[in-house]
């Protein structure tokens, strides 16, 4: 009896080498792992509902009504910079179809708007002056379209959609994503349109292969919510079958509803790549999420919002909790009226910027020692100090275990631990924890993947051990960072 149950053991724990080996040869493609490196970014969100005063238009606004007198791309990628963003996407079109560049197939457009005397292109002006400020540019476009006859026609109205994507994939230089919801309602003859998301995705690999399309798109997955909230433990590897999460019409948003921007990720979603919840999964992706959510309450620009912009330290913990747990974010801020961001968004912006530069701006590993209980030839230890994947840590194969000791010379302040998976080989650790020298624990985590910051109150140590717990095999770090 006894080697009976030993049998069973031993081909249940090679049942589970064999899964983790399997999980570990998901990776992250070349765009995906470009996009994640953005780590935040920003959404604007600007169209004629700036004007009305609405987060959802019907398609009947008068394009005369868009008029942004003081209009400055320029100040807004100065404020998105000034926070660390380092990509901006454009709401190009939202659901009431009115579009922000002169599109040669509908008439409503800017160009017949008294914005630049009909002349004028928001897209194109935003375009440049991302590329002056140096920071990347994305679009979104609205599959839904409450304008255009052709909604609920089938290929009728995707020839449509098609040809517009094709214009803002064209003329407005490097794109680096291409945002979809799947916000779908009915069109005016009173059925729904099924949109062709193959065609979509065809078109944007053709014109623009190094763009990543998220949350109803094959590269960025929603993380469940619009109201930052976000799992404690992230997985970037996942079910295939979460492609079709959100992109289905029956579960997609059909009206401006706040439940739907504000609700709770699901307990029965809270585990979405651990090795329970993958076991029986036969097709797997890497699949990483996005953070999105707004910097004030809507996320057009209402003046009676103007005192309920987001307080710092709520950013700071979305940022966190976001960046720092294996995910990317993704924050909205609604320029008003006259075309500028209003200045109290401008000043928070600016203060987030400033206290996360001021965080991170010396790593105190620059003056401490590193040991490793076990290492790889040609990798180890003292590979974390740099920030990048050609050199990383390993302990030698078979080895799903590690502890790391970074010695000070004298006492230091510590409140942040950056650790960084080498992604490229997948996500692998499961578990992990941070002690002082004294063994007191002060971080115990789960996963690491793309970006780890563990936060804890301010110690003094002498000593900081980091001790792997466990992964799915060998595990990796490309970086450790102590603030």
């Amino acid at each position: 009896m006894i080697e009976k149950e030993k049998g069973v053991a031993m081909e249940n724990m090679e049942k589970g080498m064999s899964m983790d080996r399997r999980l570990v040869q998901v990776v992250p493609s070349d765009r995906q792992l470009a996009f994640q490196q953005l780590e935040f970014y920003a959404f604007i969100h600007f169209t004629v509902n700036t004007y009305t005063d609405r987060e959802w238009g019907d398609g009947t606004e008068e394009e005369s009504i868009f008029c942004p007198d003081r209009f400055d791309a320029d100040q807004w990628v100065a404020a998105v910079k000034s926070a660390g963003m380092k990509g901006l996407i454009l709401t190009c079109k939202h659901h009431d179809g009115f579009c922000l560049w002169p599109s040669r197939y509908t008439e409503h457009t800017v160009a017949r708007s008294p914005f630049r005397n009909g002349e004028g292109d928001v897209v194109r002006e935003v375009s440049e002056a991302c590329r002056r400020g140096g920071i990347r540019f994305g679009i979104y476009l609205s599959p839904w379209d409450r304008n255009n006859v052709n909604y609920g026609h089938g290929k009728a109205y995707d020839d449509y959609f098609v040809n517009q994507l094709t214009e803002l994939l064209t003329d407005y230089g490097p794109i680096f994503a291409v945002w979809f919801d799947g916000a779908c309602g009915e069109g005016k003859n009173g059925k729904k349109q099924f949109y062709d998301w193959g065609r979509y995705y065809e078109v944007i690999r053709r014109l623009q292969p190094e763009a990543c399309i998220s949350v109803c798109g094959p590269d960025i997955r929603w993380c469940g919510n619009e109201a930052g909230r976000t799992r404690p433990a992230e997985w970037s590897v996942v079910p295939a079958r979460m492609l079709d999460t959100e992109r289905i019409a029956e579960k997609s948003q059909q009206e401006d509803d706040e439940a739907f921007r504000q609700r709770e990720i699901k307990a029965e979603d809270q585990d979405l790549g651990s090795r329970k919840a993958l076991e029986g999964e036969r097709e797997l992706i890497w699949y990483p999420a996005e953070v999105n959510t707004s910097i004030r309450p809507g996320w057009f620009y209402h003046e009676s919002e103007d005192r309920k912009v987001r307080p710092l330290e709520e950013l700071l913990n979305i940022y966190y909790n976001s960046v720092g747990g294996n995910a990317m974010f993704l924050l909205n801020i609604p320029p008003a009226r006259d075309g500028r961001i209003h200045e109290r968004d401008v000043e928070r912006l600016q203060e987030m910027g400033d206290c996360l530069r001021a965080a991170f701006a010396r790593n105190l590993m620059e003056e401490a020692t590193l040991e490793a209980d076990c290492q790889e030839k040609g990798h180890e230890i003292a590979c974390v100090r740099e920030d990048d994947y050609d050199s990383f840590y390993k302990p030698e194969d078979g080895v799903r275990e590690a502890e790391i000791r970074i010695r000070f010379s004298g006492p230091v302040a510590v409140s942040y631990v950056v650790l960084k998976e080498n992604i490229r080989l997948s996500q692998r650790i499961e578990s992990f924890e941070i002690r002082n020298e004294n063994a007191d624990i002060l971080y115990e985590g789960g996963t690491v993947g793309y970006k780890k910051i563990a936060r804890f109150p301010q110690a003094e140590v002498r000593e900081l051990i980091i001790r792997i717990r466990d992964a799915r095999v060998c595990p990796t770090l490309a970086f450790v960072g102590v603030y």
